[in-house]
Order: structure tokens, then C-alpha cells, then sequence
């Protein structure tokens, strides 16, 4: 009997997908579990895997439709099975209707009547991943035969042609530029037109989002930072691992989480939803634009365990391998941007998430000291607060301990050893 493929929810705020890439064909066999799209949503590209064996007998969905969650992707079925005409129209009309394709005198689609084409949808079945490691290494994918479910390619086959590519004898090749110039921002100029690529299109909508739906107020505070500042140089004297001033300020923030719980709350219904477990989003710009993936159990780890997280963290973002457990539970984010020169800013919250830390510049300041003149090193940190879930003075005793916490540091290290 013929079955409807839809799609599912493949994170837990996800109501939409865009289709990327369709890595069957009509008259293809896939097996349960089997790559059959990958899909865009607003956090990262995902592969939708196949619910059920059967045949392709009708393909649905195309290359870069956006689709909402249930929609009609596509119709398996047996191997000589044929779908009733009148039953693809409904699909195509978006009226499709579990179950009653088989029950219908078979006549057979145009779609499934016509030729093979040799790469679906005029599409090369290559994962993102491998499509960003082709790009790098300079491996045409259309010259590379895939290993994959349905003759997909995969890193290793574009590592495996570069090999052999390397292996050839060949005329100098012009080194790659690097990827920050390729990237339309870097290539803006006055009166010209810059496409917005998929990163900056959900930041925009996850933005609107926020601004739209969640009523936020703004405290700001001044760190003092000098001994955190002297502390870290001397741990990163030692140990395999340097650490970041980011990493102090998750940890503060973690133990902030914990002594104010409801700072990881979220609104649900006439209840506030207290997080599982504290995941602190670490925002890290990218060529395409700014992500924010988290760094888990926060609250459970020591600052050199935090600094090895963050790092291994901003690899795999900086080379596009962020899968969706990275991205999804968050109950906070960290957004440091000190080293632009900022003295301080006004973090737009992450929908999902209570709150956001805007931490500014480390800067020499004078202060005065009992009649003295000290230099001391101060941080601007501003907090966003969801108000649907916090009231101001319970988020000004959160971000007073955390300020107190990082002025007293040797408080984050005692477990370090």
C-alpha cells in the first residue's frame, strides 16, 4: 500500500523546513532509516531519514520549497505499485490522504513515467558537510562517485578524491582565497546589492521573533575585573588548555543559574518551565554571520573542562559540523563582544531562552580608593530579561551575584586543582 512521507518535527521549535537537497529519485528503493532529504531549518541543515521501506513512487517536494511541519514530501510504495493520478493531484493541491492511494485503480504519473534523471532534482547528493569539505579542498562533486545511501556522497569521498586528485600529476594550482573574502559581506560595496545569505534570513526572523514576542528589560553593571584578569594569566602559564575570559563568565553565570532558578524559566501557559539542565549558549561569528551553540552541563564543569568545551565548540562551528543537539536547550547566551572594541551593548534574547549577557571591553579605568586614585580593569555587562518570566529585582540579584562571583574568582577555580 502506498504511504505518505512527511515532515516531521525534527527539533523542538521547528514548524517549517526548506528543502536543500532530494537524495532519491522516483523509482528508487530505500530501506527504513535511509537519507532521503536534507532539510533547512532555522538552526541548522538536518537529514530527514526515511520512516519506511518501499519504492519512490512520487516526489512532492522540491528543491528549496519551504514546507510547514506534516507536509507531503513524498509517496512509497510497493515495487509495482502505481499511484492513481487523481490521488498525486490531491498531494499536489495539498489534500493528501493516508492510505487511500492503494484502494484506487492504478494509472501511472507523468512524474514516475518519465526518465531517471542521473542526480536528483538537478541536485548533487552530497551531505553539507561533504559539500563544505569539496569547497575547501577544491573537489568538483561532479566528478565524485558517492558511497552513501542512494549513491550520496560523503566526507570521506571527497577526501578519497582529493587524495587522488593530489596523487595526479598537475599544473600549479592557484591557492583558494581565503573564505571570509568569498562571502558577500566582504564584498559589498557602496550602491551594490548583497543577497542575504540562510544564516543572516533566520537570524532576521529569530530576531523578529524575539522583538515581536518577548517584553525585555536591560540592567547594566560595572565588573571589576582585576584579579580575574591576573588569575587567568597565571592558569594559562599551565595546563593544556588556555583559557578565555568567556569561560569564567559561563561558569559565573551557571552558578548564578543555579541560586536563581527562574532565570532559566520559560512562560508555559500559567506555569514557568524551569531548564533540565544548565546549557550556556556561546555566540561565535561565522562567515555566513553569528551562531550561538551551547555549551552543556555548565554548572557540572570546571573552567578548564568549560575552555576545552568552547574551543572544540567554536571549531566545529567555524567549520560548518553544528548538528542540532548543539543548538537546542539553551536557557541562557554569553555574547562577548570586548574584542571589537565595544564598551557595551544590548543583547537581543535567543527565543527559547529567559536571558542574554552582553559582556564589553576590559578597559583601564581610575577609580577612586579612600582618598587614593587606583587603575583598575572594569567590564561592562548588560543582561536582556524575558519580563514574562523574571521581574527586575529578582534579575538584578541574579546579575549581582555573578558580578560579585567574577570579582572573586579564585571562588570558579577551586575545583580546578
Amino acid at each position: 500500500m502506498a504511504r505518505e512521507v512527511k515532515l516531521p518535527q525534527l527539533g523542538q521549535t521547528m514548524e517549517e523546513g526548506t528543502v536543500v537537497n532530494c537524495l532519491v529519485k522516483v523509482g528508487d528503493e530505500v530501506k527504513k532509516g535511509d537519507v532521503i532529504f536534507e532539510i533547512e531549518t532555522d538552526k541548522a541543515t538536518l537529514e530527514m531519514e526515511s520512516p519506511a521501506p518501499g519504492f519512490v513512487k512520487f516526489i512532492a517536494a522540491e528543491i528549496n520549497q519551504t514546507l510547514p511541519v506534516g507536509s507531503v514530501m513524498m509517496i512509497l510504495g510497493d515495487k509495482d505499485e502505481q499511484v492513481p493520478a487523481s490521488y498525486v493531484e490531491a498531494i499536489r493541491d495539498g489534500k493528501g490522504a493516508s492510505g487511500g492511494a492503494a484502494t484506487t485503480p492504478a494509472v501511472q504519473t507523468p512524474t514516475a513515467a518519465a526518465p531517471e534523471p542521473t542526480k536528483p532534482m538537478g541536485k548533487v547528493m552530497a551531505s553539507p558537510r561533504a559539500k563544505k569539505l569539496a569547497e575547501d579542498l577544491g573537489v568538483d562533486l561532479g566528478s565524485v562517485k558517492g558511497t552513501g545511501p542512494a549513491g550520496k556522497i560523503t566526507e570521506q569521498d571527497v577526501q578519497n578524491a582529493a587524495a587522488a586528485k593530489r596523487a595526479r600529476p598537475a599544473p600549479a594550482v592557484q591557492p583558494a582565497r581565503p573564505a571570509a573574502a568569498t562571502t558577500p559581506m566582504a564584498q559589498a560595496t557602496l550602491g551594490s546589492t548583497v543577497k542575504v545569505n540562510r544564516l543572516q534570513r533566520i537570524t532576521a526572523e529569530r530576531m523578529l521573533k524575539s522583538k515581536q514576542e518577548i517584553p525585555c528589560f536591560y540592567l547594566t553593571v560595572k565588573v571589576d575585573v582585576t584579579a580575574l584578569t591576573a588569575l587567568r594569566a597565571q592558569m594559562n602559564e599551565s595546563g593544556d588548555v588556555k583559557v578565555a575570559y568567556n569561560d569564567f563568565i559561563m561558569k559565573a553565570v551557571a552558578a548564578g543559574l543555579e541560586k536563581y532558578p527562574i532565570m532559566t524559566g520559560q512562560l508555559a501557559g500559567d506555569m514557568i518551565k524551569l531548564a533540565d539542565a544548565i546549557h550556556v549558549g556561546l555566540a561565535i561569528s561565522v562567515p555566513d554571520g553569528l551562531v550561538a551553540p551551547l555549551v552543556k552541563d555548565v554548572n557540572k564543569k570546571n573552567v578548564r573542562q568549560i575552555a576545552r568545551d568552547s574551543q572544540a565548540l567554536i571549531e566545529r562551528a567555524k567549520n560548518d559540523k553544528l548538528d542540532l543537539s548543539d543548538l537546542e536547550g539553551g536557557c541562557i547566551t554569553v555574547s562577548n563582544l570586548g574584542a571589537f572594541g565595544i564598551e557595551s551593548f544590548i543583547p537581543i534574547v535567543v527565543p527559547g531562552q529567559c536571558s542574554i549577557v552582553g559582556i564589553g571591553r576590559i578597559a583601564d579605568t581610575c577609580v577612586p580608593d579612600n582618598g587614593n586614585i587606583l587603575v583598575r580593569k572594569l567590564m561592562n555587562m548588560t543582561l536582556s530579561v524575558d519580563h514574562k518570566v523574571a521581574n527586575g529585582a529578582y534579575a538584578a540579584q541574579f546579575l549581582d551575584f555573578v558580578k560579585k562571583t567574577l570579582e572573586e574568582p579564585k571562588t570558579l577555580v577551586i575545583d580546578n586543582g
